[in-house]
């Protein structure tokens, strides 16, 4: 038995792999300590299988866990008091950092502060050249000093980050000596161990992230462990990564930036594993709609994007994460968003959230503000005695006052008038994500397929499919839990990574065959570490490539084989050729090609599960009930309820309708045609719903 949990802003999602199926059970979030949360999934999903929660989990080999503790405590601002070590004459890397406006002329938007201050930036003299030669020597009594100044100041982390380290990591080994023998008890990230990037910015607030996270990490890990031992559990504990895989919880305290976008990383890979048996499209969009937020990645001819290219808050005018990751676009759009109108008259819906505590109105806890929830409730596309199983009653009266006071009444509409406004000015802000994704990544969504995932996701994924013209809608069985079923589903894998800089006209092929060679030694010393047959190993390479003068460099995956060849600078340009295209829609067959680093990414099998489908039975054809719900240009009128599991697969059924699982309501428009699949998926066309997408007053 498999356990896997993605802790989200609103609800911990439990999948638990059993007999080769997968059983899904939710149970709100406790922010102050989300191990509570997770226990208390796990206390739910005790009481379905009719034993003892220690029982349950005395059952379990391994323990796969999804977290955004990392990246809230950055966002909070409670990380470690970290102290940043430099390059004489080079203390201002985090100050000047990169980006820019997102609207040049709006000067009213502040930069953020550096993430680590000057008043915590000390210079070590010494310094390094391009080609690795000392061009002025290392001052050992100058760190030495530098420690003493950082025990005495309470530094409690402390980053590396000196020029050319990763040409020569002579100097910063130096360092870490020093530190080791004045402060034995503080953690130490060296930027060329951690990050080896050409770009001195990108290493360097890698590495701060990465030492900042370490003692927060390393309890949150270790307390981890502990309850879940003391509560039963005596497997193996795995994290999620941001780079689509899972570590070992050891590997998350050595380098805990690799947790930094743990949970959402997980949906294309669920999305990939959905689309390969289901679509036939080439590229698919997949989005995961939580209680707190929407998140929406890519899947691109079987394979899921990377970017180098994630922000820790308002793009260009904050800082990046300088780190490789799935390429997850994340606004603050889910179920419980709070919708409101401004001193101007225009509604918004986010990105503030009523989270889980206090929760939308509808929830009776204290909530005040009217949420996505609340709206949906108004619609009659949430049953209120049935939502999470019947396990919360929602309060219909709450909703509706909250709505008609605070929405309806503002903009002069009627109360369900005011509840479908909300939805559309939600999708919109998703659509505007999926926008940027696609267009960034030179995907024309009308020939892309579109997954939706998450437990509010239901509930406008087929307007969404059709303001997007995606030609199919696909909601999986597993979908209202998609990222913890990604992560039963996904690999145990890490990510390598060496600066080794040659072009296509003065190719050196010894030099790229030694770098290749290097880093699939080290993905092949973690597949043994972890214990991988030679059958489950795979390892994909990557080269960040670009034309000649252009600034950014763009990943292409490449094989080794190919390039060591005769013909490897042809192999070489043709695959960097074909991705520019993919991306950007056009290729230059004459510029050469330049190489900057090289990347391999080992993943190794562990996934007994073949297919994501959730245990239980089917039943019978047909609606089960029935209730009023409101539609654009329709009204409020009478439509079918449909028990997601019960449906009979391959029958062709008509909406408007919604179909109801515990987990989620999916709401079909007038019109559109939908179907259960033989694999159990939810497949809808939506051409017919974007008739229907209009407000009415």
């Amino acid at each position: 038995m498999r356990f896997a949990t993605d802790t989200g802003g609103t609800f911990t999602d439990l999948v638990i792999e059993r007999d080769g199926r997968l059983h899904l059970f939710k149970s709100p979030t406790v922010p102050s300590n989300p191990v509570e949360g997770v226990l208390g999934a796990f206390a739910v999903a005790s009481e379905a299988f009719g034993m003892s929660r220690e029982e349950l989990l005395s059952q379990g080999r391994q323990f796969i866990h999804g977290t955004t503790h990392a990246i809230n405590a950055i966002v909070t601002g409670r990380v470690a008091k970290t102290a940043l070590l430099v390059s004489e004459g080079h203390p201002d890397i985090l100050l000047l950092r990169e980006g820019g406006r997102e609207k040049p002329f709006d000067h009213t938007v502040r930069y953020q502060r550096a993430f680590i201050p000057r008043t915590r930036t000390f210079e070590v003299p010494g310094r390094l050249t391009a080609q690795g030669s000392e061009l002025r020597p290392f001052d050992e009594e100058a760190v030495v000093r530098i420690a003493q100044q950082l025990r005495d100041d309470n530094v409690e982390a402390v980053a590396v980050s000196l020029l050319w380290s990763i040409i020569e990591p002579g100097h910063e080994l130096k360092v870490e000596e020093i530190l080791r023998e004045h402060l034995p008890d503080v953690p130490v990230t060296l930027s060329h161990r951690l990050n080896p990037s050409l770009r001195e910015y990108r290493r360097t607030i890698a590495t701060a992230i990465d030492a900042s996270l370490k003692p927060l990490m390393d309890r949150y890990i270790g307390g981890l462990e502990m309850a879940m031992k003391d509560a039963g559990f005596s497997g193996q504990v795995l994290v999620l990564t941001s780079q689509g895989t899972m570590v070992d919880a050891d590997e998350i305290r050595r380098a805990p930036i690799l947790a930094l976008n743990s949970g959402p990383s997980m949906a294309p890979i669920a999305g990939h594993f959905v689309s390969a048996t289901e679509a036939t499209e080439h590229d698919a969009i997949v989005f995961d709609t939580g209680g707190t937020t929407f998140d929406v990645s890519l899947v691109r001819g079987g394979r899921v994007p990377f970017t180098h290219e994630s922000w820790l808050g308002r793009p260009y005018q904050s800082d990046l994460t300088g780190f490789p990751s799935v390429d997850v676009k994340s606004v603050g759009a889910g179920g419980g968003s709070i919708a409101w109108v401004d001193d101007g008259g225009v509604l918004h819906v986010g990105p503030q959230s009523a989270g889980s505590v206090p929760g939308p109105v509808c929830y009776d806890a204290g909530g005040t503000e009217p949420t996505v929830s609340d709206a949906s409730l108004v619609l009659g596309y949430i049953d209120p005695d049935y939502f999470l199983g019947g396990s919360i009653r929602l309060n219909m009266e709450a909703a509706s006052a909250a709505i008609s006071e605070k929405i309806a009444k503002p903009l002069g509409l009627s109360t369900e008038a005011a509840a479908l406004a909300v939805l559309e000015v939600w999708t919109e802000n998703m659509v505007q994500a999926i926008t940027d994704i696609t267009v960034n990544q030179g995907i024309d969504p009308t020939t892309a397929c579109i997954i939706g995932g998450g437990g509010a996701a239901g509930l406008n994924a087929v307007r969404i499919a059709a303001r997007m013209g995606c030609p199919t809608l696909l909601i999986p069985e597993v979908g209202a839990g998609l990222s913890a079923a990604g992560a039963v589903v996904s690999d145990v894998g890490r990510g390598y990574r060496r600066l080794f800089v040659t072009n296509s006209e003065e190719f050196d092929a010894d030099g790229v065959r030694d770098t290749l060679a290097e880093l699939k030694a080290q993905a092949e010393a973690f597949a043994e570490k972890v214990g991988a047959s030679e059958a489950a190993i795979e390892i994909d390479y990557f080269a960040e490539a670009r034309y000649a003068h252009q600034v950014w460099e763009i990943d292409v995956a490449i094989s080794p084989d190919d390039l060591s060849k005769p013909d490897a600078t042809d192999n070489l340009r043709a695959a960097f050729h074909d991705a520019h295209e993919r991306i950007f829609a056009f290729r230059d067959e004459d510029s050469m090609v330049e190489v900057i680093a090289w990347r391999a990414q080992v993943r190794c099998e562990v996934a007994k599960t073949k297919e994501l489908r959730i245990a239980g039975e089917a039943g019978a054809t047909g609606a089960d009930r029935s209730r009023k719900a409101y539609f654009a240009n329709v009204g409020l009128t009478e439509v079918p309820i449909h028990t997601f599991e019960k449906l009979m697969p391959e029958v062709v059924k008509t909406g408007p309708a919604i179909v109801e699982s515990r987990f989620t309501s999916i709401v079909i428009p007038p019109g559109v045609t939908f179907r259960r699949s033989s694999s159990g998926n939810l497949v809808v066309e939506p051409g017919a719903a974007a008739a229907s997408i209009s407000i009415a007053s």
